[in-house]
């Protein structure tokens, strides 16, 4: 991936192309100011539930409660036509993720699969970025995560009204070092920023919706989907903790890979926090958000087990198309 750096404003991205007829029709909805065609229900219902087109155009209408797009107005958040195609674009989505990961399981087993790090890292990104990666696959990598990671902690913050007690409390505790304990200089977004700059990426919001593939998007969706619905609180804290619990151990890997590559302090910057960071959230969200939770609403032990499940699942398909790309010597960016 060629390093060009091009500093945009802090504002609304543009809409991106469409990749597929489910897109096409979102996308055309919001830059007409018209309904979406109904015909966009029956083409939801048999898309591939992991494919560009239907991820792209969920990314797009999440992204409605975020930023939003430049032309688009702010009103479009809460389009009844648009979000009835959100909901069956996530209805297809999600009736795949439960087919898909296995279950069901506790949350105790969940975790105590995660705090393991594998015999094999063979499948492992941060392995192999630690160990093989050159800074072309930093950016890479850095270009795709940027996806959510200028977004960081966002998505989880919708939990946090759905929450009470102990939970609650422990999760703010969390957000509120995510976003940078009061100062904006180290809410973790600008910190990830930097990390693009000294890499020689354009840290621009959204400047690489158009380069990231299905794979990543789905990760980002799901946090998007969990985070706006209250029936999946549980399964949105499963999937925080997932977060949490596994990345120390991956950004000690790959801090360790941008100094071996010759990256900058700011790239290393951002990993070497989340190693100190996130070695004491795991213990907070495991000990107080997880069992606050679970102490409070049991009945949602089979849903935070799905959530970290779920994400464990998108990310091993995330996973494998990097590997693939790098092995064969090919970008894994879209081009």
């Amino acid at each position: 991936m060629t390093a060009t750096v091009r500093r945009s404003g802090a504002g609304e991205p543009a809409l991106p192309a469409p990749r597929g007829p489910l897109s096409h029709g979102v996308l055309r909805a919001l830059r007409t100011g018209r309904e979406p065609g109904p015909a966009l229900h029956g083409r939801a219902a048999d898309a591939d539930p992991y494919g560009d087109d239907l991820h792209l155009a969920l990314y797009v209408l999440y992204e409605l409660h975020y930023r939003g797009f430049a032309g688009v107005g702010g009103d479009r958040e809460w389009d009844p036509a648009l979000l009835a195609v959100r909901g069956a674009l996530e209805d297809r989505f999600l009736a795949a993720l439960r087919r898909d990961v296995p279950g069901p399981r506790t949350p105790a087993e969940v975790f105590a699969e995660l705090l393991t790090e594998p015999a094999d890292p063979a499948g492992s990104v941060s392995h192999h970025l630690r160990r093989h990666g050159d800074l072309d696959h930093f950016r890479q990598y850095a270009a795709m995560r940027s996806l959510y990671h200028l977004k960081e902690a966002d998505p989880h913050a919708w939990v946090l009204p759905r929450l009470h007690g102990q939970a609650k409390a422990a999760m703010a505790a969390i957000e509120y070092d995510e976003f940078g304990a009061g100062r904006a200089d180290q809410v973790h977004a600008r910190l990830f920023a930097d990390l693009m700059a000294d890499l020689g990426l354009d840290p621009a919001y959204g400047r690489y919706l158009d380069r990231a593939p299905a794979e990543m998007l789905a990760v980002v969706d799901l946090m998007s989907l969990l985070g706006l619905h209250r029936d999946l609180r549980g399964a949105l804290v499963g999937h925080f903790a997932w977060v949490e619990v596994t990345s120390s151990p991956g950004s000690r890997h790959l801090a360790a890979g941008l100094r071996r590559a010759g990256a900058g302090a700011a790239a290393q910057r951002f990993y070497d926090e989340h190693v100190e960071a996130d070695a004491v959230h795991e213990q907070v969200v495991r000990h107080q958000v997880v069992d606050g939770l679970l102490s409070a609403e049991p009945e949602l032990s089979a849903d935070v087990a799905f959530g970290a499940d779920a994400t464990t699942y998108l990310e091993d398909r995330l996973s494998a198309r990097l590997l693939a790309a790098w092995g064969d010597g090919r970008s894994a960016l879209r081009c």
